[in-house]
């Protein structure tokens, strides 16, 4: 295969992983300027195909970097239609987040799969799911993120409990 016919689905990956910027409630806030950054992908192997037949599959540990953003999965599932990435599913033991929010801090977010729905913007994390940043955190088996409305989701029926810790603002840093 030559680079230029590897480049197609290399860059439909690089589109959709970059939208996981914004995998998390606190990524709203993430470092901005992390999205103009290079993005750089590490998979112990890869499989995709030229259309969207099948989806690209990353495995071997994926590590996916872009400027503070570090996304470390055992294996991301991209699914496609008509040429654009559709769905991103990361599983690992766990899949972890980590990046830098515009003020410096930090938000880490782990859990055993993150699954991102690009069409509906909703993102949802299962298994151990623990989203720290200075404002709070959310810990539960379930949280569901609706990136377009910034409603976040968590416990509920099957899903067991949820724990949510507020920092008062002079914890935060923030005055």
């Amino acid at each position: 295969m030559t680079v230029q016919s590897a480049s197609l689905p290399m860059l439909r990956l690089a589109t959709v992983l970059a939208t996981v910027l914004a995998l998390a409630p606190a990524c709203v806030l993430a470092r901005t300027s992390d999205r103009n950054k290079p993005m750089d992908i590490d998979a112990g192997r890869s499989d995709y195909s030229m259309d969207d037949s099948k989806p690209t599959t990353l495995s071997g540990g994926v590590i996916i970097t872009q400027g503070t953003l570090d996304i470390r999965s055992t294996q991301a599932v991209i699914h496609s239609a008509g040429g654009d990435p559709v769905r991103a599913v990361l599983t690992g033991s766990p899949v972890t987040l980590k990046q830098e929010l515009d003020d410096g801090k930090a938000m880490n977010a782990v859990a055993s799969k993150v699954d991102y729905d690009l069409k509906s913007e909703i993102v949802v994390f299962t298994g151990g799911v623990n989203i720290q940043q200075p404002s709070g955190s959310i810990a539960g088996e379930r949280v569901i993120y609706n990136m377009k409305t910034g409603q976040v989701q968590g416990g509920g029926q099957d899903a067991g409990r949820v724990k949510i810790r507020i920092m008062p603002k002079n914890a935060q840093g923030g005055g």
